[in-house]
């Protein structure tokens, strides 16, 4: 198991640390509802260094990127960001990542922490137009700054003005005293803010400077415990659960990230899918009785037959209600579609509902 720069750190707050994707990472600090709510309604800090980070440069750069990912990086200009995924052979998905372009000759992806190995291998093995590959997953730390009030809570740290970078877009520029950070509009939470990208031996001292200048909006640290609530209540996918290498962005719900304007892997037989229709989908639900849904347990009809599983679930603390993901057989996939889940032999109600299920 590995630490980020940031271990120690946590555990003198007294977070309950446990293992996650090889790291030793922090999981709650003062319990997950509060953690949640102080996202939704004010600003936190995630430690989540555990990502990987892979910069892609030279001439050939875009045309690598646009091979291996489902996504159209081609309509990027310089300091945005795309979210996208890399589809294998199957019709599965390798994994979902972010892409940010800072210029023609250099990109820089983000990936999963869990599937880092594998990403950089399947990249790699794709990448015979020559572009050089950096893997700096172990040379970057990232802090999440999310919530309504964290760019008021955050600008007096830079000379950037943070109101002014849009969603899915970067800024590279000074932060709490360094140059060169990356300043990106980007979550996981649905609540705004900022991931802040910098060098491991910068960590610590962003780290105590954000929460100096965060102290008068209260600002907190949050364990990966609450990351997960507050993505699932706006229907973000989660790699291992909700997608993985069995699963079709089409059946997924990311039509919307798979552009057939271009060639990538698999694109004839996904494009094939498409045109075909698919046979399930990921849909999102809300409880109609008590109970709270987990991931793997069964999605069943009125008359008790399995039309297919939850990949995620949560008692919602936004909503105080029980919702999920989960694939479903197209017959129950339409929106106010009467399902069951199986929670421990009950068939409790529920129903097919629109994402996210928190509008802001």
């Amino acid at each position: 198991m590995k630490n980020t720069a940031l271990t120690h750190i946590h555990e003198q707050l007294g977070a309950k640390i446990l293992p996650f994707a090889g790291y030793f990472m922090p999981i709650t600090y003062e319990g997950v509802n509060a953690e949640h709510e102080t996202v939704r309604k004010g600003v936190g800090v995630f430690d989540v260094s555990h990502m990987g980070e892979f910069f892609l440069e030279g001439p050939n750069a875009l045309a690598l990127i646009q091979k291996v990912t489902s996504n159209d990086a081609s309509v990027l200009t310089d300091g945005r960001a795309q979210y996208s995924c890399l589809p294998n052979n199957e019709g599965g998905i390798v994994d979902d990542l972010i892409v940010y372009k800072f210029n023609d000759e250099k990109y820089l992806l983000v990936v999963n922490a869990s599937n880092i190995d594998k990403d950089w291998d399947w990249i790699s093995k794709h990448n015979d137009l020559d572009v050089k590959m950096t893997n700096a997953s172990e040379d970057y730390s990232l802090l999440a700054i999310q919530g309504p009030k964290a760019a008021e809570a955050m600008q007096s740290l830079t000379s950037t003005n943070l109101s002014d970078i849009k969603y899915y877009h970067f800024e590279v520029g000074d932060f709490a005293g360094f140059d060169d950070v990356i300043i990106s509009a980007t979550g996981y939470t649905g609540s705004g803010g900022f991931e802040i990208y910098c060098k491991n031996e910068q960590a610590e001292a962003i780290w105590n400077k954000v929460f100096e200048a965060g102290k008068a909006w209260d600002i907190k640290p949050i364990g990966l415990a609450a990351r997960d609530t507050l993505r699932l209540e706006m229907g973000f996918c989660l790699y291992g659960n909700d997608i993985d290498d069995t699963t079709s962005p089409l059946e997924a719900g990311l039509g919307w990230i798979t552009k057939f304007t271009k060639d990538f892997t698999n694109s004839d037989n996904l494009k094939k899918q498409k045109e075909a229709g698919v046979s399930r989908k990921l849909v999102g639900f809300e409880l109609t009785e008590r109970g709270v849904p987990r991931q793997g347990y069964e999605i069943v009809d009125k008359d008790g037959n399995v039309i297919g599983n939850v990949t995620s679930g949560t008692q919602a603390p936004s909503l105080n209600k029980g919702v999920g993901l989960g694939y479903v057989t197209m017959e129950f996939a339409g929106v106010d579609s009467e399902i069951f889940i199986r929670i421990r032999k009950n068939d409790v109600a529920a129903k097919v509902v629109k994402l996210p299920f928190y509008k802001a």
